[in-house]
């Protein structure tokens, strides 16, 4: 997975993300369009709107390390736009959602792997969520990108096993 050239943290880093996408795109393997759009829990989530979200996510969060835009608080735009990545839209496919992904993917694993310095830090937004001045470095962002990607594996791994009882491991 990582290059010898790296630092043994950037590999780390780079060989955790990637673990952690494969599970979650490991979900909806064989899934038709439909059931990858389908909400087969009491939640609102499916499968690929949860890869639509980790992808904005994820776009987001590496423009905030490049410039410390990416992510807003409280507009009412972004918010309509990340309300919109949790389903799949009239028109989207399973494969258009993936190839956003990958391309996100290799954007962030070029940065992880070229990044002058993962203590560059940037202030976050204002927002309720946020600690007021709180600033987060390019590690932080990653970490959290790598919690964010995990913490939504397990559950399109809950929502798979309701449409048709596959499990990513087990």
């Amino acid at each position: 997975m990582a290059e010898a050239t790296l630092s043994p943290e950037r590999a780390d880093l780079l060989d955790t993300l990637q673990m952690h996408r494969y599970f979650l795109r490991h979900t909806a393997r064989d899934l038709t369009d439909e059931q990858a759009g389908q909400r087969s829990t009491a939640s609102e989530l499916c499968i690929g709107g949860l890869i639509k979200h980790v992808t904005q996510g994820e776009r987001n969060w590496t423009r905030f390390i490049l410039d410390g835009s990416g992510i807003s608080g409280t507009d009412p735009a972004a918010i309509e736009e990340y309300a919109n990545a949790f389903q799949m839209l009239p028109g989207e496919t399973l494969a258009s959602v993936f190839a956003a992904y990958d391309e996100v993917a290799k954007h962030t694993d070029d940065l992880v792997r070229t990044l002058p310095d993962l203590d560059v830090s940037q202030p976050l937004p204002e927002a309720p969520w946020f600690e007021p001045g709180a600033r987060w470095s390019a590690r932080r962002v990653l970490l959290h990108i790598i919690a964010e990607t995990s913490q939504h594996a397990g559950h399109a791994d809950i929502i798979r096993e309701t449409i048709d009882g596959a499990k990513s491991m087990g």
